[in-house]
């Protein structure tokens, strides 16, 4: 018998980008389910949810007892913030139970149009520190999805901090840390932080020699065996990905999860077969990363999907039991047939009509109860059962299945206007529209060593940002010295720690990677990084009020976009070098080469070569572009921004004072090779 999850148990949370996934998922026991409408979500490729479509399940989620979390978990252009209030105004008035955000200007937004609306932070907010958390509770939101590399000890500290924590425990793996990949938009313009990621993770990249490698595509978790560790842990949802996938997906996953979390088997060669990739992996939560993770989807796991998909049908025909159901019926000659239904905390009482004393043989009590107890096809199971009969009473089947059919429908009436919360919506009030003014632009230079300066660098940038380990090997730090904080942190005590030995060297900068770092406020001037992904005007505002001195644009947005911000604060954008398109926990290189035979760099089918930035003191990545963006020559169309990053890798310094010159002159690339001019002018989807 399948009832209610067991005291302290996590929420089962279902992905469903179908109405067809929705009866999947509900009838396999979730607790909830996650969804896109047909605007602003992270997986535009489903077919997600018209406004009508979206109304009628959460009518049928919550008759079922069941929440509803939409996700408008994209980033946003000013252009379109109308059409998010128009989105947030519909989630209220269709009374979803919470919005899965990852827009800053989109938390603002919703503070204003649905101020009691739940907010709960994407995964591709890159939330993975206390930090992290301790941020997303100051902005407003009341849960957080945490980034899918974390290690179990890491998800300890994020729910000791009090807030509701989501954990991934099954799906896909993105290579890159979510909300931190450019690469399938800088190659074919379709932005992951648009919904319309165009996987180029399972393209083939080569981290050795050889062809037809993929390199950069991991297997799919899975976490099943490990839920009652999460439980313990304190994790308050357990998050199901797939939001792409068929309604035979869903429902294996979901009843394999329900499985696990009561401690019973559950069928894992039956979930491989509906969808994975060779194998499951559970690196990431015991920090065993390596080639082991590292999978491809195969002819043979495609047949053996279309073999499994006809006996996952079973698991979903049937309403999941949910709800016990105490019966007490009244049968008198002279009286109304009376039924009365409780379950939980809401009762029903529905009559029928005046009985008559039977011709022959009364009814009896054991074929009345026979006929209450009939309840296939409904989330309700048998509790008590009691009938009071005078004996005398000619009681017909179809009387007592008539009551019982009522009195289930008023309680799943009650149920419905219990589980859906009436919102109170306030008004989109428009921004005012205009470009920016021309401005005196800063240099800023980004090393990755110090052997990359010298004096005549220093004098002419007007700030020079390195890696904390870099600032460490100094006695003393100048006023322009700025850390760059670490874009992923396992270990953000020992982060702190340092920060605080350079504060008393004389650091007074920092630049901040990710919204963790803003709380290391006080006594340093913070400086947004393009990591934390700001393409409207409202996103700048909440960074002002979170501490930043600055920030630089998203390189997502065209040049005219951001002449367009409406910004308090001083606005830059990457200028020149090798952007970051991945951040990953999982250094392709060190998997299939090893560290010893580091190539530093990574290979696609088509020879370009993508260097790879290794900050494994902090446990991560970055995988940079083949192509060296160039700006030098163009800057008349970026005359509105306050600073220009420069981007440096594995420049001598030499050659960085040549690019420097050439951006305070203006002039066109004097050295051959491969430049691009990002995405500054031909936008993304």
């Amino acid at each position: 018998m399948a009832m209610a999850a067991m005291q302290n148990s996590p929420e089962v949370l279902a992905p469903c980008g179908s109405p067809q996934c929705v009866e999947a998922a509900v009838n396999c026991g979730c607790d909830a389910v996650y969804l896109g409408a047909q605007e602003f979500s992270a997986r535009q490729g489903c077919a997600n949810f018209t406004p009508q479509q979206l109304k009628e399940t959460v009518q049928y989620c919550h008759t079922n007892g069941v929440k509803v979390y939409q996700a408008i978990n994209t980033v946003v252009f000013d252009s379109q913030m109308k059409d998010v209030a128009h989105m947030l105004k519909q989630a209220c008035e269709t009374g979803v139970d919470g919005i899965i955000v990852q827009d800053l200007g989109v938390i603002t937004l919703a503070k204003e149009i649905c101020p009691d609306m739940p907010l709960h932070a994407s995964t591709q907010m890159t939330v993975h520190t206390v930090g992290g958390v301790k941020m997303c509770e100051r902005m407003g939101l009341c849960r957080v999805v945490a980034a899918r590399e974390l290690p179990i000890d890491n998800i300890k500290k994020l729910c000791v901090t009090g807030m509701p924590i989501e954990v991934f425990v099954h799906g896909a793996l993105c290579m890159s840390v979510s909300g931190q990949c450019y690469m399938s938009a800088m190659i074919g313009s379709r932005s992951a932080n648009r919904g319309m990621c165009a996987q180029a993770c399972r393209l083939p990249f080569s981290a050795v020699a050889g062809a037809d490698r993929h390199d950069l595509s991991l297997k799919d978790m899975s976490y099943f065996s490990y839920l009652d560790k999460l439980r313990k842990a304190g994790v308050a949802s357990l998050k199901i990905e797939g939001r792409m996938k068929r309604p035979e997906y869903v429902a294996a996953a979901v009843h394999s999860c329900r499985q696990a979390l009561a401690g019973k088997e559950y069928d894992e060669e039956l979930l491989k077969n509906v969808f994975s990739r060779g194998e499951f992996t559970d690196g990431y939560l015991f920090s065993k990363t390596g080639r082991e993770m590292f999978g491809m989807r195969t002819a043979d796991d495609a047949q053996q999907t279309k073999e499994a998909l006809p006996a996952i049908h079973e698991l979903y025909r049937r309403p999941y039991k949910r709800f016990m159901a105490d019966m007490k019926i009244r049968a008198a000659v002279g009286e109304k047939l009376a039924l009365s239904v409780k379950s939980g905390d809401i009762c029903a009482t529905v009559t029928g009509d005046i009985l008559q004393a039977a011709d022959s043989r009364p009814t009896s009590e054991e074929e009345i109860k026979k006929c209450l107890a009939k309840l296939g096809g409904t989330a309700y199971e048998v509790g008590k059962l009691e009938c009071v009969s005078d004996g005398v009473a000619f009681v017909s089947a179809a009387a007592v299945n008539k009551l019982r059919r009522e009195a289930l429908e008023s309680l799943d009436s009650q149920r419905l206007k219990n589980n859906t919360a009436i919102y109170n919506c306030g008004e989109y009030a428009p921004q005012k529209d205009s470009k920016r003014k021309k401005r005196r632009q800063e240099i800023r230079v980004h090393l990755n060593t110090l052997n990359q300066l010298d004096s005549e660098i220093y004098v002419m940038a007007q700030l020079i940002i390195l890696p904390l380990v870099e600032l460490e090997k100094l006695d003393k730090i100048e006023g322009k010295m700025c850390a760059a904080l670490p874009r992923f942190d396992l270990n953000e005590e020992q982060t702190a720690q340092r920060i605080e030995r350079l504060r008393q060297l004389g650091l007074k900068h920092v630049l901040a990677t990710n919204l963790a770092h803003f709380e290391l406020r006080e006594g340093l001037a913070i400086h947004g990084g393009f990591g934390l992904n700001v393409t409207n005007s409202r996103a700048a505002k909440m960074l002002q009020n979170l501490g930043a001195r600055d920030i630089t644009a998203s390189p997502e947005l065209t040049h005219a976009q951001m002449a367009r911000l409406q910004t308090p604060l001083p606005l830059g954008c990457v200028s020149y070098g090798k952007l970051p398109l991945m951040l990953t926990a999982n250094c392709p290189v060190k998997a299939f080469a090893g560290c010893k035979n580091c190539t530093r760099h990574i290979t696609d089918r088509t020879g370009r070569k993508f260097e790879i930035a290794c900050r494994k003191e902090h446990g991560y990545v970055e995988i940079l572009n083949s192509d060296t963006l160039w700006l030098a020559d163009k800057l008349s169309d970026f005359e509105t921004l306050d600073h220009l990053d420069l981007l440096f890798f594995e420049e001598p310094p030499a050659r960085i004072k040549q690019v420097i010159k050439a951006y305070i002159a203006g002039e066109a690339l004097n050295k051959a090779g491969n430049i691009t001019r990002g995405l500054y002018y031909r936008g993304i989807q």
